[in-house]
């Protein structure tokens, strides 16, 4: 098979889908590997890393988009990559089409079999490969949070670790997976109050346990949810359904009743964002203010440490994608439930129940 790496077009996004071991782990199955020139540089990456692991480079993206059998991308494609797309292309990348009901119709119009990395899915319920992503947004979300409550950026002046004399700052995060318990434990390592709240309990006692003392754990419902937004100064939302757009659990009535200069950080924008106030932001323009908070809703927040991103990603990527390779989507999906659960489109039906539920359609599985 001929596996594509295009570069990243999205603004400020300087990840790559795959390292130059990675494309050597190709090679070495048997597999050609075409990239475009210079998609490693963001990530630290030469061409000539490139071609020493076996892969040929390409100046056109369209090049790699038209050879490849089967293309591994970051990001979502752009609307400027939508002309690429075509029937029984294979694309393997973040999707997050729940919300981003175009490229979902586009996928579909245009017959490609589309994988999510957000919807693979084991069958404990855990999604390998958002995993490394959520714990790269988890950490970076309190720096993020942090610089956000500078008072340059409208932010309350609040240093979340506090200073001799001088409360912390206090940190409330929506949402008790990965990412949100990555935010916690930076949160509490730099010394601020912080309170997690979750609608599970079984993971609410081991998050207790983990974090031994080092953070309030709260049953989320509506009460506990808006009195610790409003005792806030930081507020991070790291809510998830696999597949599906996120619940809006803050209102834009509550949003206008934060502390002014607050923050808000959105890590669920991808999947359109967990309160009524937030909308997409660039790494170049991250931050807006409404009602008084300063929002940071960046959709690629990873691709801020890219070098780290990146092998963090493909670290977990590149068994599923050499299993897609080996075997062929269907067949690779037949053997692994994960790949079936990752497989979001497929020759011009959509195959996430998720999805489908979305775009009110109905599901088609290749498998059924």
């Amino acid at each position: 098979m001929i596996i594509g790496v295009p570069t990243e077009i999205k603004p400020d996004e300087r990840r790559v889908a795959l390292t130059p071991a990675g494309a050597a782990g190709f090679h070495h199955h048997g597999h050609s590997v075409i990239v475009q020139r210079g998609a490693g540089l963001g990530s630290g990456f030469s061409d000539r890393d490139y071609r020493a692991a076996g892969a040929r480079i390409t100046d056109s993206a369209a090049t790699v988009w038209a050879r490849a059998s089967m293309v591994l991308k970051v990001k979502e494609p752009q609307a400027a990559e939508y002309k690429f797309l075509r029937p029984g292309l294979i694309l393997f990348t973040y999707l997050h089409l729940a919300p981003d009901h175009r490229l979902a119709r586009e996928l579909i119009r245009r017959g490609v079999s589309a994988l999510g990395y957000e919807t693979v899915q084991l069958e404990d319920g855990s999604l390998p490969l958002l995993a490394p992503m959520s714990e790269v947004a988890g950490r970076l979300a309190v720096q993020a949070g942090g610089w956000c409550l500078q008072a340059q950026n409208g932010g309350r002046g609040v240093l979340l670790s506090g200073a001799p004399g001088v409360r912390p700052g206090k940190v409330a995060i929506i949402g008790g997976g990965i990412a949100g318990f990555n935010a916690c434990r930076v949160a509490a390592g730099v010394g601020a109050e912080v309170t997690i709240l979750d609608v599970n309990p079984s993971r609410l006692r081991y998050l207790n346990d983990v974090l031994g003392g080092s953070a309030t754990t709260v049953m989320s419902n509506r009460a506990t949810l808006e009195e610790e937004i409003l005792q806030a100064d930081l507020v991070i939302g790291t809510v998830l359904v696999p597949g599906a757009r996120a619940p809006r659990l803050i209102s834009a009535r509550t949003v206008a009743k934060m502390k002014p200069g607050a923050a808000l950080v959105d890590l669920s924008i991808d999947q359109g964002g967990v309160s009524e106030t937030s909308q997409p932001t660039t790494h170049a323009h991250p931050i807006y203010i409404r009602s008084g908070v300063v929002h940071y809703c960046v959709t690629n927040m990873p691709g801020a440490v890219p070098h780290t991103s990146t092998y963090a990603l493909t670290n977990a990527t590149l068994s599923y994608a050499l299993a897609i390779a080996d075997h062929g989507l269907l067949d690779a999906g037949a053997r692994d439930m994960a790949l079936r659960h990752g497989l979001n489109t497929y020759d011009g039906h959509v195959v996430h129940p998720a999805v489908a539920e979305s775009l009110r359609m109905k599901p088609i599985s290749p498998w059924s």
